[in-house]
């Protein structure tokens, strides 16, 4: 007789608990130093510079609203046949600043223009190897204060005081929205009555501030111009530093019928009839 089936064995009264997965392991630690720098950034970013501008990248809100106004001012002291010289009322069919490149230049130089060494070896001491905050803006100067941006803005300030309706417009800034008659009353306010009210207040300082306001308004007016006539008749426009060669003809040679040096010159084969001195 074949042995009976085992039977199973009797479960336990009290069975144990189920096993439970072991806890996740923490999270990886945040770098502290690279979250304070975040952070830094972030509130920093519109006096700091995040690097050189590219060549081919679109530029920032700020830099395209700056190059704007910039534009106003370079079709200003040299309309041509773009759109923000039809906008003043002064198109021309001969090329103008926009075409010389003019707002670069003047967003180039103005931006280069105040250098601050001191201030700058401490921004690169407290920010050395932390990443830039998205959506800062990499093309400020590096090494100087951006003074672009802060005249472009004391420039849409005064359009907006000579013309309140250019708060709204074809074309993205109040200065660039003006007539021509109404980009000069804006000078017109900066050479006049606006130093003479901050010189009232800032007359009292202690040196080196004394007047410092009230004479950077009173000269800004003048300099602008004078800066905005010598970018757009040079030759930067055209100008390419790393071959140091013009890569066409500046807008200036065409405006004045500039014929530049010949390339070769003749070679020296001695004197006229073959004379060796000259005496007497």
């Amino acid at each position: 007789m074949p042995d009976p089936l085992p039977l199973n064995p009797p479960l336990p009264l009290n069975p144990p608990p189920p096993t439970e997965p072991p806890p996740p392991p923490d999270p990886p630690r945040r770098d502290r130093r690279a979250l304070l720098g975040a952070a830094g950034l972030a509130t920093a970013a519109t006096v700091t510079a995040a690097g050189a501008r590219p060549a081919r990248a679109a530029p920032d809100p700020l830099t395209a609203w700056t190059l704007d106004t910039m534009t106003g001012l370079a079709v200003f002291v040299l309309p041509g046949p773009d759109a923000h010289s039809r906008a003043q009322g002064t198109p021309r069919p001969d090329p103008g600043g926009v075409e010389a490149g003019l707002p670069r230049f003047l967003v180039d130089a103005l931006n280069r223009y105040l250098p601050v060494p001191v201030v700058t070896a401490y921004r690169r001491a407290a920010l050395t190897a932390l990443p830039a905050p998205p959506g800062a803006p990499a093309s400020l100067a590096k090494d100087a204060v951006p003074l672009a941006p802060l005249v472009a803005l004391l420039l849409n300030i005064q359009a907006l005081r000579v013309d309140p309706r250019t708060v709204a417009g074809p074309l993205p800034t109040p200065f660039s929205r003006l007539s021509y008659a109404g980009k000069a009353a804006v000078f017109r306010l900066l050479e006049g009555p606006d130093p003479a009210l901050v010189e009232a207040l800032d007359a009292h300082l202690p040196e080196p501030l004394k007047r410092t306001a009230s004479g950077l308004l009173r000269f800004l007016g003048g300099a602008l111009l004078e800066l905005a006539a010598l970018g757009g008749l040079s030759e930067w426009g055209v100008f390419d530093p790393t071959t140091r060669r013009l890569t066409g003809r500046p807008v200036g040679w065409r405006l004045s019928g500039y014929v530049p040096a010949a390339e070769g010159r003749p070679e020296f084969r001695g004197y006229y009839q073959g004379r060796r001195e000259v005496t007497g």
